[in-house]
């Protein structure tokens, strides 16, 4: 199979650009500047800012949206930019709120170009947890001779990662969300992979590259990149794990 590689460019937080099939994807988009969002009973608070603004991030094929609920997932400039992508994908709850975005169900397709995008399962916290985390989705990528790539948004079960291999087949490159994002409303339960079962669903995902993203920038990532490539290394994953730098592209 001959296949070009899919580049990577973290923006920061949950945006990056992926470069695949000859199409430009960005999931999650955030743009604003350093700030605190309340919400409810939780205020969540922005630390770093994008590497790239929205205007530098360029011509965009398809926004990859897994949820519109939490501004660290979409917050404001995120918004406003996507009227300028072709495409929106997200979950149906996002696309009955936000004018323009399309809503998938789980295992439902899309394509766009050559590129065929399928909705998954996603879990963003312990079981049970969508009554107050509200639904998210994560995509599977498939495109003619190039890599499966799996995008989890925010998911914190490996075992859902596990399922979704069983139904798609083998995973060839794995964006996961990570950091163990908490804001003490699960208790020590986290509403994103922490190192710990990031090494669990990196074991699910049989021989896939694994690119962590969501793992810096906020204030309720509880455990640092650091953290989750010493435990890699420990499982003996770290040829495996492959952490980009923001603003600077990443072939995968």
């Amino acid at each position: 199979m001959t296949t070009s590689r899919p580049v990577l460019t973290l923006v920061g937080g949950p945006t990056a650009i992926l470069e695949y099939a000859g199409i430009r994807l960005l999931t999650d988009p955030t743009f604003d500047a350093p700030g605190d969002y309340p919400s409810g009973a939780v205020t969540l608070h922005k630390l770093t800012g994008p590497a790239l603004t929205a205007d530098e991030v360029g011509g965009i094929d398809v926004v990859l949206l897994s949820h519109d609920q939490h501004p660290d997932n979409l917050d404001a400039a995120g918004r406003a930019f996507l009227p300028r992508a072709g495409a929106v994908l997200s979950t149906p709850t996002a696309s009955a709120r936000i004018p323009g975005v399309h809503g998938l169900e789980a295992w439902q397709t899309s394509t766009v170009g050559d590129v065929e995008i399928t909705a998954v399962p996603a879990l963003h916290g312990p079981e049970g947890a969508e009554e107050l985390s509200g639904p998210v989705t994560g995509f599977v990528l498939r495109a003619p001779d190039q890599p499966v790539v799996y995008v989890s948004g925010d998911n914190a079960s490996p075992a859902l990662v596990a399922d979704i291999v069983d139904c798609v087949g083998p995973v060839d490159i794995a964006v996961l969300f990570t950091g163990a994002a908490n804001v003490g409303r699960f208790g020590d339960s986290d509403l994103t992979l922490n190192a710990r079962t990031a090494v669990e669903a990196a074991r699910a995902l049989g021989e896939a590259v694994i690119v962590p993203v969501h793992a810096e920038g906020w204030h309720h990532f509880s455990e640092t990149r650091e953290r989750l490539e010493r435990e890699f290394a420990y499982a003996g994953l770290a040829d495996r794990l492959l952490v980009p730098a923001a603003g600077v592209p990443l072939a995968l």
